[in-house]
């Protein structure tokens, strides 16, 4: 989030309620993050870029560290990059820690998916988490997605703001895949599930899926609807990934006739990990987390779909929040959100007031 100036040390000085409340609001942060602890840490396994990926565009911008554990994806006015898992998996847990380009990023779009669309070009698979760039001083955003059986017509995209700096320092970003269900994670902190239903038919994916991670202008879309582009005197663009997890089970996705009951052992396996189980608190967590900082949810977007995909669970506080864009009712964050519903409470006690004092 942006960065919060008060005053100077003279000013608070003379203003100490001032200074009290800076404190109190200082305080109230610390706690709020702090209470989106989700439990027990991930025990998780981490490989050398080597080991699962390989580059797949703009090589010259793909930069390994020596010991070849880490990468640096560059975006610059020749290329943006990106890298490949070297093996299509059908379920799994899909992770890395990742530190996003800082100052001005506008148009700059960084990502960590999963995709089927070289095989299966007219009914891919997708699962994404795509980080949205913004004008220097604004914070990145970043949005959630899935598609199943080249369901893009019907997108199921969320979008959120964090409680940190994500150009700061690495965080850890994850998908877990399952034939139940699909859980994203920022660090330990579920943000979204997705169950599985008969409902959902093939839009829930199903297909072996490769994982993905690039940098790449979006100047299109990503910011501000496509109005600021990337702004290359700021280049190069740099983001880090490091801590790699792959856990899955690797499959050939156009043998002729695959064997599905090859994974069943390693479904068994991921469905009985700490990254697979929500807790009463992770769920607390997360209810926490989609109450504070997601903007966008096309589960109340009316205007998009008057019927509801049938994935979507509402959630009455949730949905008192938004619209029927699927946007916030107020702009902003929920603290500006409260500001403005005070300022309206305190309208009608003036009005109510003078109707009184005229009376």
């Amino acid at each position: 989030m942006g960065h919060f100036h008060c005053c100077s040390y003279s000013e608070m000085s003379s203003t100490p309620l001032s200074f009290i409340f800076f404190f109190y609001l200082l305080i109230s942060s610390s706690s709020s993050l702090l209470s989106f602890s989700s439990g027990a840490g991930f025990n998780l396994t981490t490989i050398a870029f080597d080991d699962g990926y390989n580059p797949l565009f703009g090589d010259f911008n793909l930069v390994r560290s020596p010991d070849g554990r880490s990468v640096r994806l560059l975006l610059d006015v020749s290329s943006g990059s990106g890298f490949i898992s070297s093996s299509m998996y059908e379920h799994g847990f899909f992770s890395a820690k990742i530190k996003l380009p800082s100052d001005y990023t506008a148009g700059v779009v960084v990502a960590l998916y999963a995709s089927n669309g070289d095989v299966f070009e007219k009914n891919h698979d997708e699962l994404d988490i795509e980080f949205l760039g913004n004008v220097e001083g604004k914070p990145w955003r970043f949005q959630t997605n899935l598609y199943g059986n080249g369901s893009t017509s019907r997108g199921r995209e969320e979008r959120y703001r964090l409680w940190f700096d994500p150009s700061k320092e690495f965080h850890r970003y994850s998908i877990l895949w399952t034939a139940k269900n699909i859980i994203f994670y920022v660090d330990e902190v579920p943000i979204r599930e997705v169950v599985r239903s008969d409902e959902m038919g093939g839009d829930y994916p199903t297909k072996p899926m490769s994982i993905y991670a690039t940098i790449w202008d979006a100047s299109s879309w990503a910011t501000n609807g496509g109005k600021i582009k990337v702004n290359y005197d700021y280049a190069p663009f740099t983001a880090d990934f490091k801590e790699l997890v792959l856990e899955g089970c690797p499959m050939d996705p156009i043998q002729e006739y695959p064997d599905f009951t090859t994974c069943k052992e390693k479904d068994a396996w991921l469905e009985t990990r700490n990254f697979a189980v929500l807790t009463p608190k992770r769920r607390s967590a997360m209810r926490k987390f989609r109450q504070h900082y997601m903007y966008y949810s096309c589960c109340y977007d009316v205007w998009r779909y008057p019927v509801k995909l049938p994935d979507c669970v509402i959630d009455p506080i949730e949905k008192a929040r938004f619209n029927d864009t699927g946007r916030l009712r107020f702009s902003g964050s929920h603290k500006k959100q409260a500001k403005i519903a005070k300022a309206r409470r305190k309208k009608k006690q003036r009005a109510a007031s003078d109707e009184r004092t005229d009376v």
